[in-house]
């Protein structure tokens, strides 16, 4: 994760975002850059001991993209809940441009940009009211 908060790296990520992300993004106090590590199963042999996993992934291009990709989405879901948890107000976007961030924050790292989120306190008069929900037989089925 990486937290821009000051002007100068705020005004760098706001060359990043989609248009209908700016003003989100320029009025929130801090915007976490949630990532994933390219590099995550070198790693392994620290993180899950239990077994020898790095060599589940080495040379495993397809397979180190879409667990890094799954895995870190949930970490950012779990950011959230945890924020969430403290009071904060997030807003997550995918709505930016990834290598743009990637280069600007992330550069000479193997992390690796999924989605941004700002942080804070919104204006309730500001915020849309909850969206409609799917009932569970529009979004689930039992097999």
């Amino acid at each position: 994760m990486v937290f821009v908060k000051g002007a100068e790296a705020k005004a760098k990520l706001l060359s990043c975002v989609a248009p209908g992300n700016v003003e989100k993004t320029r009025s929130a106090p801090v915007t976490a850059i949630l990532a994933m590590d390219a590099e995550f199963h070198e790693q392994l042999p620290k993180l899950f001991p239990h077994a020898d996993a790095r060599s589940w992934f080495a040379g495993n291009q397809p397979l180190i993209d879409e667990s890094a990709f799954r895995n870190s989405s949930l970490q950012c879901a779990y950011f959230m809940m945890a924020a969430r948890a403290l009071g904060l107000d997030c807003g997550p976007m995918s709505g930016f441009d990834k290598a743009a961030v990637d280069r600007e924050f992330l550069a000479g790292t193997t992390w690796r940009s999924n989605m941004l989120c700002n942080l804070g306190h919104g204006d309730a008069a500001a915020l849309y009211p909850r969206s409609p929900r799917f009932e569970f037989a529009q979004a689930c089925r039992i097999a």
